[in-house]
């Protein structure tokens, strides 16, 4: 997991051609003009969904991993707890999704506030629960940029 101010994004172009193509999508547009729901940026190799939800308390939140995707989470406003940690010898709960992209998973996790103006990069090895409530229930705007491995 990679966790960093947007202001940072361009350090990160060099991870793999994709997510240089990905970064620069989201360096020259305006996340915050889309619309909720997906966009394609090149084909299903790279698109972006606008979400808009209320934060959870935990036990309400799921923890996955993808395996076609890398998901870089963009939050555009409001913020969240977004809890962590490797793939290595976890108990899956609900066997992979091959259409959704998704393997749910019960562990033991580590916590990051994730902020307006801040962004997570999560790979394959990285499990990850988002959507999680700092403090009390709020209404967040997130991008997700999914980035095919």
């Amino acid at each position: 997991m990679i966790l960093d101010s947007i202001e940072n994004l361009q350090l990160y172009r060099g991870l793999s051609e994709n997510i240089s193509k990905a970064l620069d999508y989201v360096l020259i547009n305006n996340l915050n003009d889309l619309a909720v729901g997906k966009h394609q940026i090149l084909n299903d190799d790279i698109f972006v969904v606008i979400n808009e939800y209320e934060t959870k308390s935990e036990l309400e939140c799921a923890t996955e991993t993808h395996k076609k995707y890398i998901d870089i989470q963009i939050m555009l406003k409001g913020e969240e707890k977004i809890g962590f940690t490797s793939l290595k010898n976890q108990e899956i709960t609900d066997q992979y999704n091959e259409e959704k992209d998704y393997t749910f998973y019960s562990a033991q996790l580590d916590y990051q506030n994730l902020r307006e103006g801040n962004f997570a990069i999560f790979l394959p090895t990285d499990l990850h629960c988002p959507s999680i409530k700092i403090d009390k229930s709020i209404k967040v705007r997130k991008a997700v940029v999914k980035v095919k491995v």
